[in-house]
C-alpha cells in the first residue's frame, strides 16, 4: 500500500483568538471546527465544513519574535488562497464589511481574483476559477 499525504491546517499567527474568528467567520463563512484549551493553550481550527480535513488553526502569539511576526508571517507574500463560487459575492461582502481589498478584483475568461488583508495585514488572494 502506498502512502497518501493530504494538507491539514494552515497556521496562523494572532493576538486574539476571538477576533480572528469572528473576521474569518463573517467575511468568508468558516465555521469552528474545533475548539478546546488543553494544558493551558487553546487550539481553535475553523473551517468550511466540520468534515474536512483541510482548515486554518490560530495560534497566539508569544514573545517578541513571534509578535512582531503577526500579520506578516511570509514576508509580504500572500498567506492563502481562498476559492469562492462567486468572486462578485464575496467582493461586496469584504467591501460591506470594511475589508481592505489590496488588489480589486481582475476578471478575466477562465479566472476572477482579488486580493484583501486579513485583520492583522495577511494578504488573502480570493479566487473564482472557470466552471
Amino acid at each position: 500500500m502506498k502512502t497518501k499525504n493530504y494538507l491539514g491546517r494552515l497556521i496562523i499567527l494572532v493576538h486574539d483568538y476571538d477576533k480572528a474568528s469572528e473576521f474569518y467567520e463573517k467575511n468568508f463563512g468558516f465555521r469552528k471546527i474545533f475548539d478546546e484549551t488543553t494544558g493551558g493553550r487553546r487550539f481553535l481550527h475553523l473551517g468550511t465544513d466540520p468534515l474536512d480535513t483541510f482548515g486554518i488553526w490560530f495560534i497566539r502569539a508569544e514573545g517578541a519574535d513571534q509578535t512582531a511576526r503577526v500579520g506578516n508571517q511570509t514576508n509580504g507574500q500572500p498567506v492563502m488562497v481562498i476559492y469562492t463560487t462567486s468572486l462578485v459575492e464575496q467582493y461586496e461582502q469584504l467591501e460591506k464589511n470594511g475589508v481592505t481589498v489590496s488588489v480589486k478584483p481582475v476578471l478575466t475568461a477562465d479566472y476572477k481574483f482579488l486580493h484583501c488583508l486579513d485583520l492583522y495585514g495577511n494578504e488573502i488572494v480570493v479566487v473564482e476559477l472557470k466552471q
